[in-house]
């Protein structure tokens, strides 16, 4: 059985070529998808999220990650907030051919699924993106972002703490020179001027504004993963064209469209595609310049397999 660390998956494979291989694979059918979430809430009221996501494509392969979510583990500092560990298995026999580490496969298949999203639907020649937040995910959207648009030039970061947005952009300034890395305090100044805006931030409270977007802005929504989680207003989904990577995995159960849909500002008819669609041809994606787009990434079970074929393929021919 193949083993890959960390090292080996973030480092074994460019953005552009995972993107490339993801659209592909939604060229086919995304196959079975399942989950179980279950929480604990500690004496300080911090809620801890035990998280299995599974993907099954028959005769292909089948997966599943094991992800523990601990927000606490941001004050010590001492662990990730999220860690996990995923097991591929053979699709004809079941045979198990890899184990991954789940948290260097989150961040890339995160960072990917978004990427692939933009490639689809923001605008060829965008040049500002506006990052909000500067957690572990931070680096690797950034980068995903950069190769999939190269026309970016100017990147600002806006976090809680301004001091990790600092750190961000000087490590991200040695890695791409050629764009200017910004840490902000003023968030809706630098989203009001974002061609791309990208929020990774866990909130319960919407935090991108629909005011605040120019035309042609692209909004990338990461954060929220559970029922009572949100990143953008309602606003924000009233302007914009929505858009999903998988139906199956976001409509019902992630509150950026659960809590919207509930109170009646959006229907089900108001995501006009997901992957599956863009990517067979079914939906044209973004049809004017000055259109304002909407992505939700949701992840799933179906993802992760996704990924995890493609970096074991990767492994094995190299």
């Amino acid at each position: 059985m193949l083993m890959l660390d960390a090292d080996k998956i973030l480092n074994s494979i460019s953005f552009s070529t995972l993107v490339d291989e993801l659209a592909a694979m939604h060229r086919e059918p995304i196959g079975l998808v399942d989950e179980m979430l279950m929480e604990s809430t500690d004496n300080n009221n911090s809620v801890s999220h035990f998280f299995i996501r599974t993907g099954w494509q028959p005769e292909k392969a089948v997966g599943a990650k094991v992800i523990t979510i601990f927000p606490r583990n941001n004050q010590k500092q001492e662990w990730p907030s999220i860690q996990a560990v995923y097991i591929l298995f053979e699709g004809v026999n079941g045979t198990p051919i890899a184990c991954l580490d789940g948290t260097a496969l989150t961040w890339v298949k995160t960072a990917s699924d978004s990427a692939l999203g933009s490639r689809l639907l923001s605008r060829e020649n965008i040049e500002s993106m506006l990052m909000i937040g500067a957690g572990q995910m931070a680096p690797h959207l950034v980068s995903a972002h950069c190769e999939a648009r190269p026309s970016l030039k100017q990147v600002h970061v806006w976090n809680r703490t301004n001091d990790k947005a600092q750190n961000l952009c000087a490590s991200l300034a040695d890695k791409y020179p050629q764009i200017s890395f910004t840490a902000v305090t003023e968030i809706e100044a630098s989203a009001r001027k974002a061609d791309l805006i990208c929020s990774a931030i866990g909130s319960t409270e919407p935090i991108v504004r629909g005011e605040w977007l120019k035309p042609g802005t692209h909004v990338d929504l990461i954060g929220a993963y559970t029922a009572d989680m949100r990143e953008a207003d309602d606003e924000c989904l009233r302007r914009g064209s929505l858009f999903v990577d998988a139906r199956e995995t976001t409509i019902h159960h992630i509150g950026e469209l659960m809590i919207p849909l509930a109170s009646g500002v959006i229907s089900e008819a108001d995501v006009l595609a997901d992957f599956s669609d863009l990517c067979q041809q079914r939906h044209p994606g973004r049809q004017s310049a000055d259109e304002i787009t909407v992505f939700k990434n949701g992840g799933g079970g179906h993802l992760d397999l996704m990924c995890a074929r493609i970096l074991h393929q990767n492994c094995q021919a190299s």
